[in-house]
């Protein structure tokens, strides 16, 4: 997934499905089929036990109470759930039609699952990255591991990196993705610059998890270094459920994947040469040394006697300071390209 090499790597795209499914198993296998259409590399859902994720009296985030009628964390979580049944089925799914299943795990139970799976990836979500026990955990399973920093600093991402690396998980195996957990997240909070940073002072692979509407911050992203993207879409913005309202609808999905691998293209590879096409018309722009007067054979060539104009025959201008002083070598008219 590695962007700023000899030569650029496909861009990693995630389509964030979460709990926009609704607890339905149907709106779940529609949404694998959405992301599949749009080209997506991945789908990812999220994987909890409610009971063993919230306390019975955990109140609601602001922007969820937004869009839902349940009053606790743990009511609106039960509705939001998915059976290890239903998850088995997403990811036959997700096989059957070429998408690479993906999973946030909230608890050990729904750890052990996807080991379970063989899911060879494994996402940590930005409210677990404090949460020393789980980390162990994740870092244990030596996999893939997608570390998502919303609400953190630095010493908190050294930190959790640390544990996951003590725990068995090889650093070079770890990629970090910027965050902003807001939904939707404000422009003047997305702070794209962290990318760059954390990708200059960890020396390691880093993404954007994108919660702000639109695709532009996506494109500044990958300008800054950003080699994944995860970005949460829905069947319907109208939907009831907590990320509806700040997720892309199908049609957008399609257009954020199309709009990603265009830029892709524009960025070409790690170093700078001209391109087939410009060196071609190089031979026409590029000025050439020209006679600026009649020279006349075993005369030097001067700064009096010498020019550079467009031409298609002649040394090229890079030579001047070698032609300079030589004797020339036969009789030149004014304008006539000069040759060795």
């Amino acid at each position: 997934m590695a962007l700023y090499k000899n030569n650029i790597s496909k861009l990693t795209i995630i389509a964030e499905a979460g709990v926009n499914h609704n607890g339905k198993i149907s709106n779940a296998l529609k949404l694998v089929d959405v992301a599949s259409k749009a080209k997506a590399d991945y789908i990812k859902f999220q994987t909890f036990v409610p009971e063993l994720l919230t306390s019975k009296d955990t109140r609601l985030a602001k922007y969820q109470k937004k869009n839902i009628s349940e009053d606790t964390h743990l009511k609106m979580l039960k509705k939001l759930a998915l059976s290890e049944q239903d998850l088995k089925k997403i990811v036959n799914r997700c096989l059957k039609k070429q998408i690479k299943f993906m999973s946030s795990p909230f608890d050990f139970e729904s750890v052990n699952f996807l080991k379970k799976l063989n899911i060879r990836i494994i996402k940590i979500p930005s409210g677990e990255i404090t949460n020393i026990p789980y980390l162990r955990k994740i870092g244990s399973l030596n996999r893939k591991i997608i570390l998502s920093t919303g609400m953190s600093n630095m010493r908190e991402i050294r930190s959790a990196i640390s544990i996951l690396v003590q725990s068995g998980t090889r650093k070079k195996n770890i990629s970090i993705l910027h965050c902003s957990t807001e939904y939707p997240a404000s422009i003047n909070n997305l702070n794209l610059f962290s990318i760059k940073y954390m990708k200059d002072f960890l020396k390691m692979n880093i993404g954007y998890s994108d919660h702000s509407e639109g695709y532009e911050a996506s494109l500044i992203a990958i300008s800054l270094g950003a080699t994944i993207l995860e970005k949460h879409f829905t069947l319907n913005k109208n939907l009831k459920g907590p990320d509806h309202k700040a997720s892309l609808s199908p049609k957008e999905l399609t257009t954020y994947v199309q709009k990603i691998r265009l830029f892709e293209k524009s960025l070409g590879n790690y170093h700078k040469k001209p391109y087939k096409q410009e060196i071609i018309i190089s031979k026409i722009v590029r000025k050439k040394i020209l006679a600026k007067e009649n020279i006349f054979k075993n005369q030097k060539f001067t700064t009096m006697n010498l020019t550079t104009k467009r031409s298609n025959k002649g040394l090229d201008a890079s030579l001047w300071d070698q032609l300079i002083g030589k004797k020339a070598k036969k009789n030149f008219k004014k304008d006539q390209a000069i040759t060795i």
